[in-house]
C-alpha cells in the first residue's frame, strides 16, 4: 500500500475526487460480478465434493461481496459535499469503511480458525475429497488474481487508499485459492488432513489481513499524519514557491485518501502584509495543484536566520 501514497509527479496530473469515484464504483462491480460467481460455485462444488477447504475458500469470497459492498457506501457517502456539520467534507467515511472491512475480515477468519481445527479433532470422520474441487480451486486462483492485478492497476492511476485495500483483500483470495488446491490436491493424494489443514491457513491468512487494514484505518480515524516522503514532498513545494525563505511547523493528517496541513511560512521581514498575504495564497495553490491535500493552513513568520528549527534550504534562502 506504500507505493500508493506516494505524492503525485509534477508530470502527473491531478487526479479529480470525482475520478476516484467513478473508478472506485466501476472497479467493485467488476469485482462483485466476480465474486458472485466464484461464491456459488466453490460453496456448491465444496459441499458436494466434501471440501472442507473449498467452502472456507467460499465464505471467503463472500467476504469479498460484503467488503465490495461496504466500499460502494463508502465511496456513495463519502462523495457528499461539505457541511455545516462536516466543513471538510465527508472523506473519512473511507477509513471507516477501511475499519469496517478489516474487522469484517478479522471476524470471517476467527470463524474459519475454529471450523477447520474442529474437523481436526475429527480426521477419520473426514470423506475424500472429489478431483472437482481441485479443479474449481485452480479456475478461483485464476480468477481472483486476474481481479487482483485489474484492481491495483485501477488504484494506482486514482491512487485510492480504500481500493488499494480492496485489491489486496483480492490478492488474498488468490494465494489462499492456491493453499486451497494444495490442500486438495494433498487429499487426493491420500493424505485427509491437509484440506481441513489448508482451511485453517486460509483462515490465519483472512485473519491477518483483517488485523493489518482495520489497524491501519483506525491509526488515520485518530490522525494518523502522513507518510514522511509525502510530507517532504510537501515541503519541497513551499520551499521552492516565489518568496518563501523557509518552512517549519508543517504538520498533516489524514482524511480518507487527502491529507490536511498547517504550516508556517517564512517571507521577508520587510513585506507588507498584503504581498505576504499572496506569496502565502500562492504557495498554498501549488501545495493543491501537485499533492493530495484537501486544505492547507498557513501562518506568516517574518524571515529570520536559519536555525535548527527552521529548515530552509540554499536555494530558498538565495531567492
Amino acid at each position: 500500500m506504500a507505493e500508493l501514497i506516494h505524492p503525485l509527479d509534477e508530470d502527473d496530473g491531478p487526479v479529480s475526487f470525482a475520478e476516484r469515484q467513478r473508478a472506485t464504483r466501476r472497479s467493485t462491480w467488476v469485482s462483485v460480478a466476480v465474486n458472485v460467481v466464484l461464491t456459488g460455485v466453490q460453496l456448491a462444488v465444496g459441499v458436494l465434493a466434501h471440501s472442507q477447504a473449498l467452502v472456507a475458500d467460499a465464505i471467503h469470497s463472500l467476504s469479498d461481496l460484503v467488503s465490495d459492498f461496504v466500499v460502494l457506501v463508502a465511496a456513495h457517502f463519502s462523495a457528499k459535499d461539505a457541511d455545516a456539520d462536516h466543513p471538510y467534507g465527508h472523506h473519512r467515511y473511507e477509513n471507516a469503511a477501511s475499519l469496517a472491512l478489516g474487522v469484517i475480515l478479522l471476524a470471517v477468519g476467527t470463524g474459519m480458525i475454529g471450523s477447520a481445527a474442529t474437523k481436526l479433532q475429527a480426521i477419520d470422520t473426514l470423506p475424500t475429497v472429489q478431483a472437482a474441487a481441485l479443479w474449481v480451486a485452480l479456475g478461483a486462483l485464476v480468477g481472483k488474481e486476474l481481479l487482483f492485478r485489474y484492481m491495483l492497476t485501477v488504484a494506482k492511476r486514482v491512487k485510492s487508499s480504500l481500493l488499494v485495500a480492496n485489491a489486496w483483500h483480492a490478492r488474498s483470495d488468490a494465494a489462499s485459492s492456491l493453499v486451497v488446491a494444495v490442500g486438495i490436491a494433498g487429499n487426493l493424494l491420500g493424505y485427509p488432513m491437509l484440506d481441513p489443514v489448508a482451511a485453517l491457513i486460509v483462515g490465519f491468512m483472512v485473519a491477518k489481513m483483517g488485523w493489518q487494514f482495520g489497524w491501519a484505518a483506525l491509526h488515520d480515524l485518530m490522525d494518523r499524519a502522513a507518510d514522511d516522503d509525502e510530507v517532504e514532498a510537501i515541503r519541497q513545494t513551499l520551499l521552492q514557491s516565489p518568496g518563501v525563505r523557509g518552512v517549519h511547523d508543517l504538520h498533516t493528517r489524514k482524511m480518507g485518501d487527502m491529507i490536511l496541513a498547517d504550516v508556517h511560512l517564512e517571507v521577508d521581514a520587510h513585506l507588507t502584509v498584503e504581498a505576504s498575504h499572496h506569496l502565502a495564497a500562492e504557495a498554498r495553490a501549488r501545495v493543491l495543484q501537485r499533492h493530495r491535500v484537501l486544505n492547507l493552513l498557513t501562518h506568516v513568520d517574518p524571515w529570520q536566520k536559519p536555525d535548527e528549527d527552521h529548515a530552509v534550504t540554499e536555494q530558498a534562502v538565495q531567492r
